[in-house]
């Protein structure tokens, strides 16, 4: 588990993680939690050299580092430090995290050719939805999406697939603060399916593709969104 979390009062704070690790343990796994800034290049060569030398392998990698901009502004005013902010961690932070992982499969598969590999990005109904308030975002996510595209159609000769999860209005502390805006959207039909989406529901299709059961399916779309994709009328 890598974190950098930062709790209500701004501090940065493992108490996410180590209540994942403590899951983790319980069911019988091997945890590590290392604290470390996708945005910076240092610090992911020390995330990937740790997991290395904790576990000697590495199967499935997912992206799933996401923060909003800090303060909400129209994209006639927002700065440009908040844009490098979001995009550094949300997207570059990612891709060349990315870049390195699937080197080391690479590496893997040719001493283990019977073993397969799996990469998954969170992207957001944002990747293809216009938020003029927060648009740092949206080309963060968009540039996940498309992330996604590139490492499937690159790694798919190596074995390697590379999954999108696409999640709509789900129940985290990054949305909590909007909370009454969406209770009232969702309310109005917003989605189909007329509640808030669960971490769990997340969790679900990246653990149907740990599992293997969309090996086939490299570069694929999995949209966890109640059903906001669907064009109604």
């Amino acid at each position: 588990v890598s974190y950098l979390e930062f709790s209500s009062t701004g501090r940065r704070d493992g108490t996410g993680a180590l209540e994942t690790q403590g899951q983790s343990v319980g069911a019988g796994a091997r945890c590590e939690i290392i604290r470390s800034d996708i945005s910076n290049t240092a610090d992911r060569a020390r995330l990937v050299k740790t997991a290395e030398d904790a576990f000697g392998r590495c199967d499935m990698l997912v992206n799933n580092a996401g923060v909003a901009p800090a303060n909400r502004a129209d994209i006639l005013e927002a700065t440009e430090a908040s844009f490098e902010r979001v995009v550094s961690i949300n997207l570059k932070g990612p891709y060349f995290l990315t870049q390195t992982v699937a080197n080391w499969m690479i590496r893997q598969k040719e001493s283990h050719p019977d073993r397969n590999f799996r990469i998954v990005n969170t992207s957001s109904i944002s990747a293809y939805t216009s938020s003029p308030g927060r648009g740092e975002y949206c080309i963060s996510k968009a540039g996940v999406s498309m992330m996604t595209k590139l490492y499937a159609d690159r790694l798919a000769e190596y074995g390697v697939g590379v999954f999108e999860i696409r999640p709509g209005v789900i129940a985290t502390d990054m949305t909590s603060v909007v909370r009454d805006k969406y209770d009232k959207l969702i309310a109005q039909g917003l989605t189909p399916i007329k509640r808030w989406g669960q971490p769990e529901d997340v969790a679900g299709a990246v653990g149907a593709i740990a599992e293997g059961r969309l090996d086939f399916s490299t570069g694929q779309v999995i949209n966890v969104d109640g059903g906001f994709h669907l064009k109604r009328l």
